[in-house]
């Protein structure tokens, strides 16, 4: 996963330049941002819902170059709505982004 923060540290780096505030300030909105729509693929009942929430994820995964998380939400537009090994995959992968 090292690469994985790696990525996204980049990205906020370059969107935040030297400003430390801002970058944490930047990545607490990504988190916030992907937290929602793992919300929205848990309460998911319908193929169409399901993967209107995870192709939202998916583009704000590559937004911000978070491939693990975007490899899962890949996985979910595979899966049938409230599949549980996927959002424990997508849980995992936004913890790991939070704690970095």
């Amino acid at each position: 996963m090292v690469l994985e923060s790696g990525a996204l540290n980049a990205t906020l780096a370059a969107a935040a330049g030297d400003d430390a505030a801002l970058m944490a300030e930047l990545r607490t909105a990504f988190v916030e941002s992907a937290r929602r729509q793992l919300d929205l693929l848990k309460r998911s009942r319908c193929d169409g819902n399901w993967t209107i929430a995870a192709m939202r994820l998916k583009g704000l995964a590559a937004s911000f170059h978070a491939g693990e998380l975007s490899r899962v939400s890949e996985e979910a537009l595979l899966c049938a709505p409230g599949e549980p090994t996927v959002i424990r995959k997508i849980e995992n992968a936004i913890g790991e982004i939070e704690s970095n």
